[in-house]
């Protein structure tokens, strides 16, 4: 650490933030940035606990009680699993494309998202553009695009902030559901996707599909406890971050991952078991960076630039999200298209959540 916190952020102005890496690398130093191919050890004991949690509630004959414990737990360990290839996907354990690869199915196929269209919706599409007006594959939007197509705008009932009691259903079953609709709609006309192929992709998703209903036909009326409870266990850990990530953040047209995202703050001991996902401000920093590095780039954050670096607690955010709209107005006020005069400035949440 170098400087302190007010004079440093001064120093680099709002928008610099190649000098806010270059720093950051140079204090934690090149140890922290090594590939570390060893972490992919992890996927052996996460695929232990799935398949035999799986296996147990299949053929031990359990009480409901019993049944349901294990079905969390292996919807738990299949979102830590997809945490992990997330990061495998971004190149931090290094490896061969076709090793990724084959981690990325074991991490991302339950939630039926093959590894390479994954790299280009979220690698390419969402870590270029990120809260970048209409362009981030994974925001709301602005107002502008539900003006030019007002019946969008009662999709954003579904969402947190939509104000009706079936948004609070949102987080189990959306990030499913979106990746499907970026997949079959958005890979038709995004120039990040220019080349890609997506009929495979969508075979693929479907081949991911066919396991899960292979997997039901086999489970009969334990389907609740072998397939519906862990999908809705991806989507719900996945998607409580996701959502918290950047919707209640500016959007920017300079893609400065200290003022258009937001870390949250999880449990001490849930955050290692989540691979750090929390620390996402710090991940879109360094995107090849491994998930265990991420603390150090938080304490530095923490210490260097205090009045800009935003990490409430995780359930501070979610609560936040279903406090307001999902639309964005202009770069700093969200708006609920269904009743413009609900507004929010996210400029001054950013004083509640700091």
């Amino acid at each position: 650490m170098t400087t302190d916190s007010p004079a440093y952020s001064r120093q680099f102005g709002a928008d610099d933030a190649r000098a806010i890496r270059d720093a950051v690398k140079k204090d934690l130093g090149p140890g922290a940035f090594k590939a570390r191919p060893l972490r992919a050890l992890w996927f052996i004991p996460l695929n232990i606990v799935i398949i035999g949690s799986i296996a147990a509630i299949l053929v031990l004959n359990l009480p409901w009680w019993g049944n349901l414990l294990l079905s969390l737990l292996a919807g738990h360990t299949l979102a830590c699993q997809a945490l992990l290839a997330h990061e495998v996907l971004h190149g931090a354990l290094g490896m061969s494309k076709r090793m990724q690869n084959t981690l990325g199915w074991i991490g991302f196929g339950p939630a039926l998202v093959p590894p390479e269209f994954w790299r280009r919706w979220h690698n390419v599409a969402h870590h270029a553009h990120t809260n970048l007006g209409d362009k981030d594959p994974d925001s709301f939007g602005t107002m502008h695009r539900y003006e030019k197509h007002p019946k969008t705008a009662n999709f954003t009932k579904l969402a947190p902030g939509g104000g009706t009691w079936y948004s609070y259903l949102f987080l189990f079953y959306s990030f499913m559901f979106h990746a499907q609709l970026v997949l079959r709609l958005q890979t038709r006309k995004r120039e990040e996707f220019k080349g890609f192929d997506r009929k495979k992709a969508i075979r693929q998703s479907y081949l991911c599909m066919a396991a899960w209903i292979t997997l039901a036909i086999v489970s009969g009326p334990l389907t609740i406890f072998t397939v519906l409870i862990p999908m809705m266990m991806i989507n719900f850990i996945g998607q409580g971050y996701i959502l918290t990530n950047h919707m209640l953040r500016p959007q920017m047209d300079n893609n400065h991952p200290v003022d258009n995202s937001m870390s949250v703050r999880a449990w001490r001991w849930i955050d290692p078991l989540h691979f750090h996902f929390s620390h996402h401000v710090e991940h879109h920093l360094f995107p090849k960076m491994g998930s265990d590095q991420a603390p150090k780039v938080r304490a530095w954050l923490e210490q260097e630039m205090p009045e800009r670096y935003v990490a409430p607690s995780h359930v501070k955010a979610v609560a936040m999200l279903y406090q307001t709209p999902r639309v964005y107005k202009d770069a700093n006020t969200l708006i609920d298209p269904l009743n413009p005069e609900r507004t929010v400035d996210v400029m001054e949440l950013q004083g509640q959540l700091g």
